[in-house]
């Protein structure tokens, strides 16, 4: 009886041994396959597919069967679709289908009707995916009578069409991560480009038109560059050549100043997916962290029309145009304009890097790698490569964003891979229950010896 007891005990903690290592198993798996965003090789831009792995088969199905394609707040990708055969597709290949009204087709319509009606300057749109519509933003300098002239245009296009106010003014946010000053203002560096001779900043267009002269200082004295190229309206990107070479980032390798001394290294370039996290440094809001709402956005500030922009919750202020969103070290894109503030929120627009990187004919300085002609930086920033697997791409060891800065709803933005415990659940659920057995099974011997002890004792105490 003795021996089956023990035997019984060993079968016990091996069972609880056999369910940690099956838990950690199981939790590596689900770590291993949550969402980690788009990918592209470094200094190169890629296209839809690198970025959104459900868009072969969206591109398959069509625009009259999808309605585009976000991140969920599990991290599961959801594809919207019109018809249950698309849908049991969209499962079948692993994503979570949501059957809507408007197709994608019928989406873009709306959109392009909406452009051709008169301009209104204040007004922005873009297709929002979640609620199958195309959302207009109408911001506080939309008089009654042009929301009135919206809203009969919408009225006209259909159900496809939601029409709703916005606090605060659409504008370009002017002024950023590592600031550059123009005789006229302040604007942001964004990013380290080169085509293969020259090496440029990639910023806003409005930041100034070409021919723009740029210093690293208020008093014009520490010479950085001149603008050779700005798209504005339309797009809203620029290059700004560098003087002698010389660029703003250690070595010349691309470095977000995220603030404290610290950096970010960016190894590519990529498209955002709807429902992604992102991060956005600047001057005067420093790092901050939002998500991704809609794509292909249009814009209509009061100096013109941007099209084809990333909408996004990031909050941003003037002072912040031109620098850079990024996501998993990898640029996405330079800030545009956008409505209301850090302390009680907003909309924020970018010019998406990748197409302004083609339309430029320049692609990413290569981390780590000095471009052609550089030399030493000149912005005399701690920037080393880190652990690339943040989500905001290689951050410092130990760093969690500089003091202060802090997320669109004021908490602090710290990069880090998102985590879908509804994945991990299971594998975790096994290594408590499986502790739990160790543990019952170690007081259980315990006792029994605590009972030997005492009655051996006993014994010889008389």
């Amino acid at each position: 009886m003795r021996h089956a007891r023990r035997n019984l005990q060993r079968l016990a903690r091996l069972a609880a041994v056999g369910g940690l290592v099956c838990g950690g198993l199981m939790v590596s798996n689900a770590m291993a396959s949550e969402p980690s965003g788009p990918h592209a090789l470094a200094g190169e831009p890629s296209g839809p597919s690198s970025a959104d792995p459900m868009a072969d088969l969206v591109s398959r199905l069509g625009t009259s069967r999808t309605a585009g394609s976000w991140t969920g707040a599990d991290g599961r990708q959801v594809v919207a679709v019109t018809d249950e055969e698309a849908a049991a597709e969209v499962r079948q290949a692993g994503a979570r289908a949501e059957v809507v009204r408007y197709s994608m087709r019928r989406l873009r319509s709306a959109a392009e009707e909406l452009g051709e009606a008169p301009r209104v300057p204040g007004t922005a749109w873009a297709v929002d995916y979640a609620s199958n519509k195309v959302v207009v933003h109408a911001d506080s300098t939309v008089s009654a009578a042009d929301w009135s002239r919206m809203s009969d245009v919408a009225g006209r296009i259909g159900g496809s069409v939601h029409m709703e106010r916005t606090a605060g003014a659409f504008t370009t946010k002017v002024n950023g991560a590592v600031p550059i000053f123009s005789r006229d203002g302040r604007c942001s560096a964004g990013f380290n480009v080169t085509d293969g001779r020259d090496t440029f900043i990639l910023t806003a267009g409005h930041c100034g038109p070409v021919g723009t002269t740029w210093f690293g200082d208020r008093r014009a004295e520490q010479r950085i560059g001149t603008t050779i190229g700005s798209t504005f309206p339309g797009s809203d990107f620029s290059l700004v050549r560098y003087e002698n070479g010389e660029t703003l980032s250690p070595g010349g390798s691309n470095i977000v100043d995220i603030g404290g001394g610290r950096g970010v290294q960016i190894n590519g370039a990529a498209d955002p997916v709807v429902g992604q996290r992102v991060f956005r440094s600047g001057s005067t809001s420093g790092f901050r962290d939002g998500k991704v709402t809609a794509l292909n956005a249009t814009v209509n500030y009061p100096e013109g029309t941007v099209t084809g922009l990333i909408e996004t919750t990031v909050c941003a202020e003037p002072g912040d145009s031109g620098g850079p969103l990024i996501s998993e070290g990898l640029a996405i894109g330079v800030t545009s304009g956008g409505n209301g503030d850090c302390a009680t929120g907003g909309v924020t627009f970018f010019q998406p890097a990748t197409k302004a990187l083609e339309a430029l004919g320049v692609k990413l300085v290569a981390a780590g790698a000095p471009p052609a002609g550089g030399t030493e930086g000149t912005g005399g920033q701690t920037a080393a490569p880190a652990d690339p697997s943040s989500a905001a791409g290689a951050v410092p060891p130990g760093s969690a964003g500089p003091p202060g800065s802090s997320g669109a709803n004021g908490s602090r933005a710290t990069p880090g891979i998102p985590v879908n415990f509804q994945t991990l659940g299971p594998g975790l659920g096994v290594i408590v229950v499986s502790l739990l057995g160790l543990l019952a099974s170690h007081w259980i011997r315990s006792a029994k010896d605590r009972q030997n002890y005492w009655s051996y004792y006993s014994q010889s105490w008389g």
